[in-house]
């Protein structure tokens, strides 16, 4: 399983409420989420996001509220996969169970630039930024973690078998 894709950078502590607002979840429905993903920090993401398109961030990435809508926000507005440097645990999970590949890398999150054309092979956690040549080993996903990922998430997963 791979992803390649332009990145969008971000710092640290990148809250929920920033990845989608809370004025906006009377909405469950992904397509609307997407439309509100990450508009108040980055006005213009929506209108430059294309699919396949990576979101990396410094420290404690979905941090906040225990909200499952941001992981479904940034997955539903096209984005393959979101490396930071930490993830706040309960976005990590969220993200897992809603289908949303993340990666844990200190040293990607920091050299990887806006712009940058990046690769990432889920099975050996190698992320490759193209556009500088440059190799970083992140965290592989156990099997299990794939096959949910594969699934476009949990409950799909335990649907299927």
């Amino acid at each position: 399983m791979q992803a390649k894709g332009t990145v969008f950078k971000y710092g640290d502590n990148v809250d929920t409420d920033v990845i989608i607002p809370a004025r906006y979840l009377n909405s469950s429905d992904p397509a609307e989420l997407a439309t509100h993903c990450m508009e108040d920090i980055d006005k213009d993401f929506i209108k430059k996001v294309n699919k396949g398109d990576i979101i990396v961030a410094n420290k404690n990435f979905g941090c906040g509220s225990s909200r499952e809508h941001a992981p479904i926000a940034i997955k539903a507005a096209g984005v393959s996969c979101v490396i930071a440097e930490t993830f706040a645990r309960i976005f990590y999970r969220n993200a897992i169970n809603i289908g949303l590949p993340i990666i844990e890398c200190p040293e990607a999150a920091r050299a990887i630039e806006a712009g940058d054309v990046v690769e990432i092979n889920f099975d050996t956690g190698v992320i490759t930024d193209v556009t500088k040549g440059t190799s970083y080993e992140g965290q592989a996903f156990p099997e299990f973690m794939q096959k949910i990922i594969k699934a476009e998430g949990l409950i799909n997963y335990i649907n299927n078998k």
